[in-house]
């Protein structure tokens, strides 16, 4: 049996570099557009009017129903054939977390807000305070001081989740680690590395979740 190569490790450093890239890249997108549409969906379930808030609850329980791979397929196979044109697997990926993750985001935010007593809520608008200025300086600061954590968790799954690309025909972090493995039959090397920057990462962020859990409310 060979010995344990760190050279091939630092080789490969470039290549595996631009998988990261691309798995940040997926990250940052998923979790800016999906808060985006989050924020819409939550308000469109936080709608009284039944035709906002039936398709929004129908769009996250579907989406939240279905694994992302399966997401990941509809639009790099499907999408394509409706638009009759070809998306290409980057937008495909892209498109397909951000819509993925909305639901997620959704009802992150809508717990958020329903974690703020409405009493408070009350109180204010009967002060004389209007609607918005009640979200802006009541609501919201709260609701954001209880969303922090779970959004920050469903950062670190996104992340994780980015390993699925490769079924549309992206090299992400995990397969050009795949890809180097296979090529130069050193699975041990590369993925013990894989498994340790997956560690770093994700632990690190599971640590400032929790030094941010215990700093007091202002």
């Amino acid at each position: 049996m060979s010995s344990f190569d760190w050279g091939i490790i630092w080789r490969e450093a470039p290549f595996l570099a631009h998988g990261m890239a691309l798995s940040a890249l997926l990250v940052v997108v998923a979790t800016a557009g999906g808060l985006v549409l989050g924020v819409v969906l939550a308000l469109m379930r936080q709608s009284s009017r039944s035709w906002l808030s039936v398709p929004a609850a129908g769009y996250v329980t579907v989406m939240r129903s279905l694994p992302l791979v399966l997401v990941l397929f509809w639009f790099y196979f499907l999408v394509p054939l409706a638009l009759g044109r070809p998306v290409g697997a980057l937008a495909s990926a892209l498109v397909a977390f951000v819509l993925f993750e909305a639901a997620f985001y959704c009802e992150i935010i809508r717990a958020g807000i329903a974690s703020v007593r409405a009493g408070q809520t009350q109180a204010a608008l009967a002060t004389g305070m209007r609607q918005s200025q009640v979200f802006r300086l009541i609501v919201g600061p709260q609701a954001l001081r209880a969303m922090v954590p779970l959004l920050l968790n469903q950062i670190i799954i996104v992340f994780q989740d980015t390993s699925l690309v490769y079924v549309v025909a992206l090299r992400d972090f995990m397969t050009s680690a795949s890809i180097v493995a296979d090529r130069d039959g050193r699975p041990t090397e590369m993925y013990t590395i894989v498994a340790i920057v997956y560690f770093v990462i994700c632990f690190s962020a599971s640590k400032a979740v929790e030094i941010y859990q215990r700093v007091p409310a202002r």
